[in-house]
């Protein structure tokens, strides 16, 4: 076992955080080689040129997700759970679209807060706001995509967790979505344990030998994922420059009207793509002739019910549960990308 290993595995980072992505992306060099060498060359250049015209955004975005880890101000999304319910709605959507929580946390987090008696609504608006962009993403985004984008995503995902969030309100005021965990679901895990027992935040957290160790071993972790993914998008980027042509996502995707949108929509709900590693490919696309609109709209539907998330969802709460988050997913992802392409044009 190398020296790298053991200092990986001491700062808690393993090879599964990498293994799969390093070997999907060799495969596709390897692909290249065999099948049309002239273009490896090309592809490496321009993943190399992209990925470090987007580091300054990368590390920033390293920084503040290993600050908040460190800190402990993740731990003050348990304050967004108490008091009116109403207020709770717009508490738990604006903490989800702001908040630097961990995706791991996500699903423990919810099954501790409906274990606990946490009414749903403001669970869903956490739920639907929370994966489609944090801190992290919002700097990343508007590095890739712009400002402008980045602050609709950002509108966009306290947007959808409160449409959720109270139309949950309205059903269970009927009747409707009781006792929504599965039987035998319990309120385990990391995420869970930051509402059962939240700690005080230390923003001055370089005061503390542990948490300086803390964000040593958060930005270490970061790093390695994110830079990963985002290599990997900026070759997959290099693959559709060099082998998609513009006119067929022009043709799909580009031009006026909804169409473009719906089909951006039905594609983004199952597919999966790293949030991350989706912002490079969707700036590549709307290049080549992609609608800003379709492109929201696949990023917000993606990221809320792509197939992995979907799984966690379906296990976690009963089907009626269920059937309501993806038709949330459905109707709110295509209605913010009508919106964001009348917004952006």
């Amino acid at each position: 076992m190398t020296a790298l290993t053991l200092q990986l595995r001491r700062l808690g980072v393993s090879a599964r955080h990498f293994d799969r992505v390093l070997l999907a992306g060799l495969a596709i060099l390897l692909a290249v080689y065999l099948f049309d060498p002239a273009q490896l060359v090309p592809s490496i250049e321009f993943t190399l040129d992209a990925f470090i015209g987007t580091a300054p955004y990368l590390l920033l975005s390293i920084a503040i997700a290993a600050y908040a880890t460190a800190s402990g101000a993740d731990n003050l999304i348990s304050r967004a759970f108490a008091g009116h319910p109403v207020r709770m709605v717009f508490t738990a959507a604006a903490f989800g679209a702001l908040s630097p929580f961990c995706s791991c946390g996500v699903i423990p987090l919810i099954a501790a807060l409906l274990a606990m008696g946490v009414p749903l609504a403001p669970v869903m608006a956490f739920w639907l706001a929370s994966p489609v962009i944090d801190p992290a993403m919002f700097v990343l985004t508007a590095g890739t995509l712009g400002t402008d984008f980045a602050v609709i995503k950002m509108i966009a995902a306290i947007a959808l967790g409160l449409m959720g969030g109270f139309v949950t309100m309205w059903l269970v005021g009927r009747g409707f979505l009781s006792d929504p965990l599965r039987d035998g679901v319990g309120n385990g895990g990391c995420g869970g344990a930051k509402v059962r027992a939240p700690k005080d935040v230390v923003w001055k957290f370089w005061q503390d030998g542990d948490r300086v160790t803390s964000f040593r071993k958060s930005a270490l972790s970061n790093m390695i994922f994110l830079g990963k993914w985002m290599a990997f998008a900026f070759l997959l980027e290099s693959m559709m420059v060099a082998y998609v042509p513009a006119e067929s996502v022009s043709g799909l995707l580009g031009g006026d009207g909804v169409g473009p949108i719906a089909i951006a929509t039905l594609v983004g709900v199952p597919a999966y793509l790293n949030g991350y590693a989706a912002l490079p490919v969707m700036q590549g696309l709307i290049a080549q002739g992609m609608q800003s609109g379709a492109a929201m709209a696949f990023l917000v539907a993606g990221g809320v019910s792509s197939i992995p998330a979907a799984i966690a969802v379906f296990a976690l709460v009963k089907k009626p549960v269920f059937v309501l988050y993806l038709a949330y997913a459905l109707v709110g992802s295509f209605a913010i990308g009508v919106i964001s392409q009348i917004w952006l044009g």
